[in-house]
């Protein structure tokens, strides 16, 4: 609040100068009347309070421009950075409409490799269900030869497992017909009654190694060399007849070693020579080799005719009253029911759904 100063007193006015002619009459100047104390300390205090007040305002001023310096510096720097920012933001537009035009480019020529990705897919597809067929096929004829060769089903089982699974893998709807011949022929080959090849081998080497061992129908046995004499029922008198006792214990040993006492039903063996027993063991080993021979190249008839004809031998020279021959007898005769005349199990079923799936590729 501003206060208006004060007035500086008027000087004080001479009185006038009269003329001479006539007498001067003299005037006491006039002063005004003394202000009051009061009055002068409350315009005093008037004028210091409108002078603190003007420096207060003044004060208050500063800071103002001073803040509207500071505002719009900022505000000079704001629309700087705005400016930025604004070119920064169209430098971005015109980046993104380049990047939408190159990605609808790189969208169409993705689309475009799409369609010939569906289409060299699906002609993979075709041409590995072919190449599955073929390899599958190969592998089947393949183990079809080595049943033959070796007469066991393992190898043909083994493939078809395999194809089986393989299919399975595949999972295509075309291939279940494929699938279902499959699953007959490995069922009809597992009810099948096929020789046992390498345990009628076996058990073929084993009677082999026998032959040596059997003894011939006249064979005369060996005297126990462990046996002990014979000694008389009572100890003769010292002498002459304990000599005589001796000797005639002697001789009687002898001819009982002399005269064996046997029944032969087949006059063949009696005639046969203690050296030709060597040739009889050769020959039942040549037959029962030629039995080998016969079950390897798949000929079963004659197999079980030569089979047949060792065990004649066996009864017709051998003794029969002997374990091991008895042992080789019972031998025999379970080779002679292990030779069956059945046919190898084939895949035919299979290998037809397979020409007619490579036929309608």
């Amino acid at each position: 609040m501003s206060s208006v100063p004060p007035s500086p007193p008027s000087s004080p006015e001479l009185p006038p100068v009269l003329p001479a002619s006539e007498p001067a009459t003299i005037l006491a100047p006039v002063r005004p009347a003394p202000a009051s104390r009061g009055t002068v300390m409350a315009l005093v205090l008037l004028a210091g309070a409108g002078l603190l007040s003007s420096v207060l305002l003044w004060q208050r001023l500063s800071a103002i421009q001073e803040q509207l310096a500071r505002q719009s510096a900022d505000s000079g720097a704001n629309a700087i950075e705005a400016r930025a920012l604004a070119r920064q933001a169209q430098d971005i537009a015109r980046d993104t409409a380049a990047r939408q035009v190159l990605l609808e480019s790189r969208l169409s020529e993705v689309a475009l490799q799409r369609t010939q990705l569906e289409d060299l897919m699906q002609s993979l597809s075709r041409s590995r269900d072919e190449n599955l067929l073929v390899d599958i096929e190969s592998s089947l004829r393949v183990a079809q030869q080595q049943t033959q060769l070796t007469g066991s089903p393992e190898p043909l089982l083994a493939a078809l497992r395999s194809a089986d699974q393989r299919l399975t893998r595949a999972a295509q709807p075309r291939l279940a017909r494929l699938r279902t011949a499959i699953t007959r022929d490995i069922e009809r080959i597992r009810s099948a009654s096929v020789t046992d090849v390498p345990g009628l081998l076996a058990r073929l080497d084993d009677i082999v190694r026998q032959i040596d061992e059997l003894p011939v129908a006249n064979q005369v046995p060996a005297r126990s060399v462990a046996e002990p004499p014979r000694k008389p029922a009572s100890a003769p008198a010292a002498g002459p007849a304990m000599w005589w006792h001796r000797w005639r214990d002697t001789v009687l040993e002898e001819a009982r070693g002399l005269v064996r006492v046997s029944r032969i039903d087949t006059p063949e063996a009696m005639l046969l020579a203690p050296e030709q027993a060597f040739f009889l063991r050769e020959n039942m080993k040549l037959k029962l080799l030629n039995v080998r021979l016969s079950v390897l190249a798949r000929q079963n008839e004659t197999a079980r005719a030569d089979v047949a004809a060792a065990q004649q031998a066996l009864y017709r020279f051998f003794d029969s009253s002997s374990r091991r021959t008895q042992a080789v007898a019972t031998q025999l005769q379970q080779v002679q029911a292990q030779v069956k005349t059945t046919e190898l199990p084939r895949v035919d079923e299979t290998l037809a759904s397979l020409a007619t799936l490579n036929a309608g590729k």
